[in-house]
Formats: C-alpha cells, sequence, structure tokens
C-alpha cells in the first residue's frame, strides 16, 4: 500500500493538473470571498445582510458551496483519465489486487482534495478579513466561528473529492462524467428544489448536507421565497456533516468495488 500511495502521489505531483487546482482555491477564495466582502453584500441584486452582521458572514462564505464542482471534477478526472489514457491496464498489471490501488488512488486523492480545502479556506479568511479591514467594518461573527465554519468547507471540499472519485469508477467516460457532476450540482437539486413536496428531500441530498454543515440557507430561503412556501428545514451542521461523511464512504465503497467487477477495456 505505501508502493501504491508514493506511486499515486508522483503521478499526482507529475501533472499541472493539481497546480491549477491550488491557485483556483487561492482565486475562489481570496479573491472571489475577498471581493464579496470589498463590494459589500447589502449592494447585491438582491440586497443581502452587510458583513457587519452574523447573516452576512454567513452568506458570503456559504457562497464557496457553489465551488463544490472542483474538487469533484478533479476526483473524477483522476478516475476517468485512467480508462482515457489507457493506463488503467498498466497500473492493474503492476498491481493485480485492484482494491489496493483503489484504496490507494482514494487516500491519495481525499488527500490532496483537503489540501485543496485548506487552501481555499486559509485564502478566504484572508481575503475576508483584508477586504473588511480595508472597509473598516468589523465582521458579525467571532473569528473562532468564522475558522470553524472554514474548516468545515475544507473537509467538505475533502469529501466532494470522493464522490468525484466514485463518479469516475461508475462512468468511464471522462467527457459523460463531468456534465453528469457539474450538471447534477448546478442544475439537478436545483429542480428538485422547486418541486413542491419533492424539495422536501432536498435536505437528504449531498447539496442539502452541504448547506447544512456550511449553515448556508440562502438558496433555500430564496427558491422558498420565488415558490412562496415555507423554507425546507435544513438538518443542524453535526446533522449534515456526518450525511456528507456518509455519502463520501459509500462514495469509497463505489469506487473500489465497481472497477473490481469490470474489464479494463
Amino acid at each position: 500500500m505505501n508502493a501504491l500511495i508514493k506511486a499515486e502521489f508522483r503521478r499526482l505531483t507529475a501533472t499541472r493538473m493539481w497546480r491549477w487546482a491550488l491557485l483556483t482555491a487561492v482565486l475562489l477564495g481570496g479573491g472571489l470571498v475577498g471581493l464579496m466582502a470589498a463590494v459589500g453584500p447589502e449592494n447585491f441584486t438582491p440586497p443581502m445582510p452587510g458583513m457587519h452582521t452574523e447573516e452576512g458572514v454567513l452568506s458570503v462564505l456559504g457562497m464557496l458551496g457553489f465551488t463544490v464542482f472542483v474538487p469533484a471534477a478533479l476526483g473524477t478526472l483522476a478516475m476517468t483519465a485512467e480508462y482515457r489514457h489507457r493506463t488503467a491496464t498498466y497500473t492493474f498489471l503492476f498491481a493485480p489486487r485492484r482494491w489496493q490501488v483503489l484504496t490507494a488512488k482514494l487516500v491519495t486523492f481525499g488527500g490532496a482534495g483537503l489540501v485543496y480545502g485548506l487552501v481555499l479556506a486559509v485564502s478566504a479568511g484572508a481575503g475576508l478579513y483584508g477586504a473588511l479591514a480595508a472597509r473598516g467594518v468589523t465582521p458579525g461573527l467571532a473569528a473562532g466561528t468564522v475558522w470553524a465554519l472554514l474548516l468545515r468547507l475544507a473537509l467538505t471540499m475533502a469529501a466532494y473529492t470522493l464522490l468525484g472519485v466514485a463518479m469516475g469508477a461508475l462512468i468511464r467516460n471522462m467527457t459523460v462524467a463531468l456534465a453528469v457532476v457539474i450538471g447534477y450540482l448546478y442544475m439537478g437539486e436545483l429542480i428538485l428544489m422547486m418541486i413542491p413536496g419533492v424539495n422536501l428531500v432536498y435536505p437528504l441530498l449531498p447539496g442539502g448536507a452541504t448547506a447544512s454543515l456550511t449553515s448556508f440557507t440562502y438558496v433555500a430561503d430564496a427558491v422558498a421565497g420565488e415558490l412562496a412556501t415555507s423554507p425546507v428545514s435544513l438538518l443542524s451542521p453535526v446533522g449534515g456533516g456526518f450525511l456528507l461523511a456518509g455519502y463520501a464512504l459509500v462514495a469509497a465503497a463505489v469506487a473500489v468495488l465497481v472497477p473490481m467487477r469490470r474489464d479494463v477495456l
């Protein structure tokens, strides 16, 4: 296992994909959060609570939940690239016990997803406090609570990396797998939220678990406002965290079991 993990890590660091990923984390974290904090959510259309309120800080940081497609896509690429470039054949010939290869991939890319999340969190914190200091605004949330929320966001990114690996195991075609991942995250759950009755399952979906974990209720409230219905009741942050961890564990099992029962080509 150690040799396989080292091999996966070397393969990971030999590509430019994760260098661009870390740059993306900095731009999304420090750049996007810093820009929103500098402009002020009260100046958005529609307006949101200002950064001097608890709701304003939670809303701005919760926006990072919309960027989970990045680690999910990277996890998907980690798996589908093996089949697209036909390196899976050589990998499984070198290590015939596929479960070990797939476990090593999960460990490596799960760790990489966590690193991505931590870079995103640290840069977001820096962008947030830097922009507010420049504006002379005191954040409406204590520093300890802010950093705890950012840590939960980092763990969320790691979980979505594992979900992406599982999707790559289920759908070998890189283009189709990426389309399914991005389409589901940006359209699938949103459509479900707009169907009365069906929207009650939203808190139990990955997006609902993410919203619970990050205390981001803006989308659920906005959809409820458009439909003139009561907002769905999200789980507690602890409940959302356990649910998302459950999805990650199921995804890890799928990523290991599915390729073991398939031909490589």
